[in-house]
């Protein structure tokens, strides 16, 4: 056996920059980049792996030996012609072996990593590296939002010595009952995979593992390799076999045979049926089977947030969003289905207005996921197949083993009108917010979104993940392409949108990038722009200030918490924050930091700031006040109820008035059994 003498680090970068997945005959690196910030638990180890691995610029586009395709992520590749085979230098054409990125806090560059995950249709992941202590344990809301939302990340933390030649190090956590614990325990309950390397030969399992893990749509997420600072410097003879190039091929299963004809006969007998298009969709490229599965039988579709633009906003079968932060007319498809379809969904609270909101008595769910435990929610039928493959399964009758009355056929003409009608007025709703009738006025932030709707195209991105605006975006946007709409609402972790821009920039060069984030969000983690601008990518980012934490302050008003310490504001004379607004300048804080800032205080001009801002080909941010007063160009009222326990007892009369609606809408709950 031939064998490599490397340190376990510069064993583990070359064993990742051979590896590769494939789907539908389309190849990429499994692991395109790492990002890593060094302290004494990496720098000698993975630090000085990298350094040997020959980084370098990131590609820009996709390599030139190789045809485009439109999901395509960057540095995509059919093949590994022109990788090289051992450790160190560069790889054919000018690509290094390991790309490599410098973050500058923790949570955001796993952020990174899941926003690049996310536009890769997950078949493409980043790397990213720390130190013991403060850098390891702040990866952990990090690895929670990629695990949440099924999206591939590799986390490589280092550990304190496992030989333990000082006991305790720097930032080692002593816990009286276990010597073989370390803060990195905290991350086991939020990865999928997770493993220690305690000894160099451990690795060879414990990479193939996590490679597996990564590359599996049903398993993948956050996944852990903690690295003893000590081990990762120590040298073995490596089986030359580790470092071949290997394929994981990420299968489409079909759906079982029986599950499938009792699908299409319950479909058959459906009198208003719903399909409910979730996040699988887009990680199974399924939209054009879905578009088809419609298309033949005009069944209305209604969209999770990771699910919206499965259909594009203009199809006729198209309902927008649904749930608590959905449309009128999905709503109201919903409460009266008797056959819903759950395609790649979950179905979280969100979905469901907290199981109140499908209502007749008789209705039946069919769940198609790639992932057993979601197929088996709601007491559905489980179809545990690729959503591309099942819709197309659901759509071709050719080998329907049942009479032809038991296929799905479709809906009536007064079903289609009824949807169709509810569509329009709900359109007209999304008009009535976004008309903003005086460009001298001070926007509202329905009226941003309306300007923004305004002047992209199918091209742009636009990124969220918390506040106020996932809640405007899911009722209101206009989603023109499958990838434009990437709201982070599993986890729903402020501070997301600025670092996931770059990712998603990364993997989708050349396109209009939008972060939209609240001062909120704003605050908790602006540091990767200046790594937007250290690297040159020029995301836009749209900063709304509206002195607060607006979505929780219209909660607390709603709850009877009378909107307490929700807002950005001076002590008033009773105590409370009740004063004047903080005199924060956010477009200075972002400008200090390196990035073109645009400032708007008008409708028009933040309209040409926009105009400007998609224009630009370095890092840019729009800065806008906010006006919250506006009862025209307000976005609609929630269209279905969410679960926020309310005080069952309390003195002040907005508690008890609160408590008494919610115990109303609690009697309206039903578990689906």
């Amino acid at each position: 056996m031939t064998c490599r003498r490397l340190t376990v680090a510069q064993a583990l970068i070359t064993f990742l920059s051979r590896q590769y997945t494939e789907r539908d005959g389309r190849r990429q690196r499994l692991i395109s980049a790492t990002w890593g910030i060094f302290g004494h638990g990496n720098v000698a180890g993975i630090g000085q792996a990298l350094l040997e691995s020959g980084t370098g610029p990131y590609p820009t586009a996709p390599d030139s030996s190789t045809e485009p395709h439109p999901h395509r992520a960057a540095g995509e590749t059919h093949g590994a012609a022109g990788e090289t085979h051992g450790h160190g230098g560069g790889t054919g054409g000018g690509r290094p072996a390991m790309p490599f990125f410098q973050g500058r806090n923790e949570q955001a560059m796993v952020h990174a990593a899941v926003g690049y995950a996310r536009q890769s249709r997950r078949l493409s992941a980043h790397a990213v590296t720390t130190s013991i202590g403060p850098g390891a344990t702040n990866l952990v809301t990090g690895a929670a939002l990629a695990t949440i939302n099924r999206l591939p990340v590799l986390l490589l933390p280092g550990d304190v010595f496992a030989t333990r030649p000082a006991d305790p190090v720097l930032q080692q956590l002593e816990t009286p009952h276990a010597g073989d614990l370390s803060v990195n325990d905290a991350l086991r309950p939020v990865s999928r995979y997770f493993d220690r390397i305690t000894r160099p030969e451990a690795l060879i399992p414990a990479a193939l593992q996590a490679m597996r893990t990564l590359a599996d749509p049903a398993e993948t997420g956050a996944v852990t390799l903690a690295l003893p600072q000590d081990v990762q410097t120590e040298a073995y003879d490596w089986p030359e076999e580790f470092f071949t190039q290997r394929i994981w091929r990420v299968d489409r299963p079909r759906p079982d045979r029986d599950a499938l004809d009792e699908a299409r006969r319950l479909l058959s007998a459906a009198r208003r049926p719903l399909l409910v298009a979730g996040g699988g969709v887009h990680h199974s490229e399924a939209e054009a089977a879905l578009r088809a599965f419609a298309d033949a039988t005009g069944i209305p579709v209604a969209s999770t947030q990771a699910g919206k633009g499965s259909l594009p906003y203009d199809h006729p079968c198209d309902i927008g969003g649904i749930g608590h932060t959905g449309t009128a007319v999905a709503a109201e498809a919903a409460r009266t289905a008797d056959v819903v379809i759950g395609v790649g969904t979950r179905w979280s609270d969100f979905t469901t207005a907290s199981s109140t909101l499908f209502q007749n008595p008789s209705v039946r769910f069919v769940n198609i996921n790639v992932t057993s435990f979601d197929a088996h929610k709601m007491a559905g039928l489980s179809l545990v197949a690729d959503a591309r493959e099942a819709l197309t399964d659901l759509t071709d009758l050719t080998d329907l083993a049942g009479p032809a009355e038991a296929a799905p056929k479709r809906v009536s003409p007064a079903y289609e009108e009824e949807y169709r009608a509810g569509k329009e007025r709900w359109e007209q709703r999304v008009d009535l917010a976004y008309r903003a009738d005086d460009p001298n006025a001070r926007p509202t932030q329905t009226q941003l979104l309306g300007l923004l709707d305004a002047l992209v195209d199918q091209d742009d991105i636009v990124i969220n993940a918390a506040g106020s605006l996932p809640g405007d975006l899911h009722k209101l946007w206009r989603a023109r392409s499958a990838d434009q709409y990437h709201v982070e609402y599993g986890y729903s972790c402020m501070g997301y949108e600025i670092p996931a821009a770059i990712g998603v920039r990364l993997a989708a060069p050349g396109r209009p990038v939008w972060a939209l984030v609240g001062d909120g969000t704003y605050l908790m983690n602006p540091t990767e722009i200046v790594t937007a601008v250290q690297e040159n990518i020029p995301i836009k980012v749209v900063i709304v200030q509206n002195h607060g934490y607006a979505s929780i302050g219209g909660l607390s008003a709603a709850v009877g918490a009378e909107r307490f310490a929700t807002a950005y504001r001076h002590r008033g004379p009773d105590g409370t924050y009740s004063g004047a607004p903080l005199p924060v300048d956010l477009a200075a804080n972002a400008a200090s930091l390196g990035l073109r800032v645009i400032r708007a205080t008008t409708v028009d001009e933040l309209r040409r700031a926009l105009v400007e801002a998609r224009a630009a080909d370095v890092p840019t941010g729009v800065y806008v006040e906010t006006e919250t007063a506006d009862t025209v160009s307000s976005p609609p009222p929630a269209q279905a109820w969410w679960d926020v326990p309310v005080a069952e007892i309390a003195t002040r009369q907005s508690a008890v008035d609160a408590r008494e609606e919610y115990e109303r809408r609690t009697a309206e709950r039903r578990r689906q059994l």
